[in-house]
């Protein structure tokens, strides 16, 4: 007999069930199921399901439970769709719910929505008949029915007065039974998972426990517990059965571009291409004009010209609102009309690249536009898109985080109430290697192992956490994906409340491509924030720049580049990018394009004999002659995939849509696949007079490059901002540096790296100045100051209030009474100066730290006495009847102390490092950074001051150790091994200042040094 399922409720609906889809199929395929409805409290996980039972030939049915306030109070329902129009009012209600954020649904909304939809109330002890007879009054007999539940399959007390009044009302009975896991034996880890979703432990006795029995009942459970109301199951069954809802197949839905009635879009798109490329290639060629035609051509082919308008629409308020957006990304780069319309900034012409590559017209797919912005401002252009075509047309998409295997041992654990040094060591267990499950990790870990088989607890802890593994955990807002429909998105998709007050759909980007949305991308990229923060500085300095007047064969950029001096330039900051760079020796902008297409697993073994081959040091050979115009730019190597397509048709004669196919198809590898395109390809080629034996050999050099080739259309794209970044290094250092410290602020790790290279080449780094400094990092005279904010334990609010009272003022502070008094009690606080004594940015005071620091509870005082708030200044500006308290004089600290307090809120010592005066004494110690510049292994002797130790045991059981140790200009690693480390161990201790000797080697990119011989400075 075949069994029907009318309420699942799935993991999709987060924390609220351990379902997941390919166990419950199992299990209802074992059970013979017909129908079952998925009825979360949100759509969460709707179309994966309803998809996963087609095709497994179980009827899917889409519900929703809800809570409706009536008139007499609230009930608790599940809507069904009886059909499409029901599925589209599921839609309604859900996201009316979601995005005004309401617990119940009104009734008004409920009768508003109930076309299409089956109604079953949750008959339980709130049960009344008033609310029965309200719900007649809003849905057709023949739509409304009770449910009534029979916990382990027991009657309910309030059982016979439900039946009593279903009879008398004449509404039909159905079983009402919600599963939440899938067999008895998970009973225990949904408890877990309940209370993890309460924020609770398990021995919390304020714990709400779920029912029992929340599983898939067997067709026997259903008969045994409702054997004396066969009907019911009956009524059941007929009611899911009326429940079809079909999903067409994927068609799109295209957004429409706002046009005058009498404009076509076709006609619009145009005249503003031929407008664009008068402006963009003033003295283009007959070349231009036929890829012009032919791109429009294709574009009107397949319906996309308001998609493009709307880019470029959107792309030009990005301009006009000097939002920086950058010069292309992706396959779109190959498109002459994204060029024309300033999508993008890459002339593909100029480039040989192919707008099949983008749109194919023999493989009609989305077309896929993605920007990228300055991060700092993505949100504008999301708000703008949004206030033009409408708040309900436009949507974030939604993303799922789900509980990793470390995330989910430690969940447990905590809602187990095991201790946070028990915890810590849990994740210390499993390797920290990404998408590890806990299955992997038990195999690979002996502790993890020895942890587990210790205890009874451990192992029921594990059994439960392998359980939850892979569970959704949250939800957040994808970094890039919007959503745009030409129609109310929730004709189409579920959406709920989000950020900025731009809507988020309920379904991740799979689903909502799905349902044949337009998604666009909109990436906020840190790099173009960097870029406008140094034009912003030199246009600060009443001299200007534009990226467009950027020239691409200067000298002085390439000698950057050749140097591997790329810190901070985008893509090419990487040790092995900038071994890569050193070893091409780029001399043109074509270079760089190529080491970002090389630099990547298997293409980049080709690097060493792309530059032997550039730099004349290797022949340069070709597989056959019809291949030297295609990969003479390239040395005759194949880097990127349009030259895969320029081969196909150069050799076999393919149109460039069917080169494109080929690669596609060629670089997944299938043995069937392959041998048939390798007999059309050769066939084609012999046609064009070629030899069987070199259209072979062609067509197996393209195999073999298949999977290497890279979209030279986004290599060259961003290539361009490498070369931007790399260009303002080089001629404009200052702003280049103030601009990545001021985003590095909060990665101290990045600031010290950046700090020490610019010592290197002379730029002065000037300490926090409570007159000079800025709220982020500045250019001053020859050097760059230190931003307040990057002082640690300094809030926003503070430095805000800081800049805007000096910004005020016509003199600047006397002293610490002064300052304390102008910025109020509400500011002046220990927590917010004593940071800034500590970073010497009060030391223009004149006076020790030291005493500055003893002074500041006075000064607090003060601050209370004379400024208590904003608003109250007792004295009016002039404190001075009242006069001022006495500094308390202190002895200056000692330098470790101040050095110390340095470190702690700058991350660095700004004062005189204390190795400086001990390298003054020897000539030939090395600093620490020219050892890590240095390319040779070789024996070195520095002074550096302990930073860290790390004392281990080798396999033999012997002591050794690693050492940090670091002088003014950086930090190095030094291995002391068995017999060096007996020798020394006594004086490894931590700020200790040594003289160490050893021979420098690299290994995996890191600099060490293998110490022979340790000593006291």
């Amino acid at each position: 007999m075949q069994t029907v399922y009318s309420q699942i409720v799935t993991s999709a609906d987060m924390l609220k069930s351990t379902i997941q889809l390919e166990q419950l199929i199992e299990k209802l395929k074992k059970n013979n199921a017909k129908v079952a409805a998925i009825t979360n409290s949100m759509l969460y996980g709707v179309l994966p399901f309803w998809h996963t039972l087609i095709k497994n030939e179980i009827q899917p049915v889409i519900g929703l439970t809800i809570k409706v306030q009536l008139d007499n109070g609230p009930v608790s329902l599940v809507v069904y769709a009886e059909n499409n129009k029901g599925y589209e009012n599921i839609l309604k209600i859900s996201s009316a719910m979601e995005t005004r954020e309401l617990d119940l649904l009104p009734k008004k909304w409920l009768s508003a929505y109930r076309e299409g939809l089956i109604a079953v109330y949750k008959a339980d002890s709130l049960l009344s008949k008033d609310n029965l007879i309200e719900l007649m009054a809003i849905f057709k007999p023949s739509c409304l029915f009770i449910g009534i539940e029979r916990p382990s399959g027991k009657p309910t007390e309030e059982e016979s007065f439900v039946r009593e009044t279903a009879e008398e009302l004449d509404i039909a009975l159905t079983v009402y039974h919600e599963c939440r896991y899938v067999d008895k034996e998970d009973a225990f880890a949904f408890e877990v998972l309940h209370a993890m979703d309460q924020s609770v432990k398990m021995t919390d006795f304020q714990r709400k426990k779920p029912k029992p029995d929340a599983h898939v009942l067997s067709y026997e459970e259903w008969n045994e517990w409702f054997a004396d109301v066969p009907e019911w199951i009956s009524n059941t069954k007929t009611m899911l059965e009326r429940c079809m809802v079909v999903f067409d197949k994927k068609k799109h839905i295209m957004p429409k571009y706002p046009l005058p009635v009498d404009v076509n879009a076709k006609d619009y798109l145009v005249s503003l291409c031929k407008e664009g490329l008068k402006e963009r290639v003033p003295l283009y060629t007959q070349a231009y004009l036929d890829r012009l035609q032919y791109e429009i051509d294709v574009i009107s082919q397949m319906q996309y010209e308001d998609y493009f308008l709307i880019v470029q629409d959107f792309m030009k308020y990005a301009k006009r609102s000097n939002i920086l957006t950058g010069p292309g990304r992706g396959s779109s780069a190959s498109s002459l009309v994204a060029y024309t319309l300033y999508i993008t900034d890459v002339d593909p012409l100029q480039y040989g690249l192919l707008f099949e590559r983008f749109l194919n017209p023999e493989r009609i797919t989305m077309p896929d536009i993605d920007i990228d912005f300055a991060d700092s401002k993505r949100m504008e252009v999301v708000r703008y898109v949004a206030e033009k075509y409408g708040q309900n047309h436009v949507s974030q998409i939604i993303t799922f985080g789900t509980l990793s295997a470390k995330a989910a041992a430690r969940e447990v654990a905590r809602v187990f109430g095991f201790e946070a040094s028990t915890m810590n060591a849990i994740s210390s267990f499993i390797p920290s290697k990404l998408g590890i499950t806990l299955k992997e990790a038990y195999d690979q870990s002996p502790k993890l192992r020895e942890f587990i088989q210790t205890e009874d607890m451990r192992k029921k802890w594990f059994e439960v956490a392998l359980k939850l593994e892979g569970l959704p955990r949250n939800a957040s807002t994808h970094a890039a994906g919007i959503v745009l429909s030409p129609q109310p998105l929730v004709n189409t998709v579920p959406i709920q409340k989000g950020h900025d007050e731009i809507y988020l759909t309920q379904w991740p980007m799979k689903e909502v491509e799905e349902k044949g949305l337009l998604k666009m991308d909109f990436l906020g990229l840190r790099n173009l924030t960097i870029i406008e923060r140094i034009l912003k500085s030199i246009h600060g300095k009443k001299s200007s720049i534009s990226l467009k007047d950027i020239p691409l064969n200067d000298e002085q950029t390439f000698s950057l580049l050749q140097k591997g001096d790329t810190t901070g330039v985008f893509q090419l900051e990487s040790a092995g990018m900038r071994n890569a760079l050193k070893q091409i020796r780029p001399t043109r902008f074509e270079d760089i394009v190529a080491v970002n297409a090389l630099y990547r697993p298997g293409p980049m073994d080709s690097i060493p004999l792309y530059a032997k081959r550039k730099l004349g040091q290797a022949p340069i050979t070709y597989e056959h002659p019809v291949l030297e115009p295609i990969l003479r730019e390239t040395y005759g190597i194949i880097v990127y995939q349009e030259q895969i397509m320029q081969i196909a048709s150069k050799m076999a004669g393919f149109t460039f849509g069917e080169a494109d196919l080929l690669r596609r198809a060629v670089s997944k590898k299938n043995r069937e696949v392959l041998e048939k395109e390798r007999h059309h390809f050769v066939q084609k080629a012999k046609q064009l007079g070629h030899e069987d034996q070199a259209a072979t050999s062609v067509y197996d050099l393209i195999v073999r490059f298949a999977d290497y080739g890279f979209p030279k259309s986004h290599a060259v794209a961003y290539s361009v901002i490498s070369y931007q970044m790399a260009y303002l290094k080089a001629h404009y250092p200052l702003e280049f540096y103030g601009a990545l410290l001021s985003t590095a602020i909060g990665n101290q790790e990045k600031i010290n790296q950046l700090v020490i290279e610019m010592k290197q080449r002379g730029i002065a780094v000037l300490p926090p100045s409570i007159f000079k400094s800025q709220s982020s990092f500045s250019v001053e005279n020859n050097g760059i100051r230190f931003g307040l904010q990057a002082i640690k334990g300094i809030s926003y609010p503070f430095t805000q209030k800081l800049l805007q009272q000096r910004h005020k003022r016509t003199t600047k502070w006397e002293d610490i009474f002064d300052m304390a008094s102008d910025l109020s009690a509400v500011f002046f606080t220990r927590k917010n100066i004593e940071p800034l004594v500590k970073a010497g940015a009060l030391d223009e005071f004149g006076v020790e730290r030291s005493t500055l620091l003893a002074t500041i509870d006075a000064a607090v005082k003060y601050a209370e006495l004379v400024s208590p708030t904003e608003e109250t200044d007792l004295f009016e500006g002039d404190s001075s009847p009242f006069g001022k308290s006495k500094y308390i004089k202190m002895d200056p600290l000692p330098i470790m102390s101040k050095l110390e307090f340095e470190k702690e809120v700058l991350g660095q010592y700004f004062s005189e490092h204390p190795t400086v005066s001990k390298k003054k004494m020897d000539n030939n110690i090395q600093h620490i950074w020219d050892i890590q510049q240095s390319s040779k292994d070789s024996y070195v002797k520095v002074i550096g001051m302990v930073e860290d130790i790390r004392r281990i045991r080798t396999k033999k059981g012997e002591a050794m150790a690693f050492v940090t140790v670091q002088d003014d200009t950086g930090t190095v690693s030094i291995t002391l091994f068995p017999d060096d480390f007996a020798k020394f161990n006594t004086l490894l201790k931590e700020q200790a200042i040594l003289f160490i000797e050893g021979k420098k080697e690299t290994r995996n990119g890191r600099v060490q040094i293998i110490a022979k011989n340790i000593s006291t400075c």
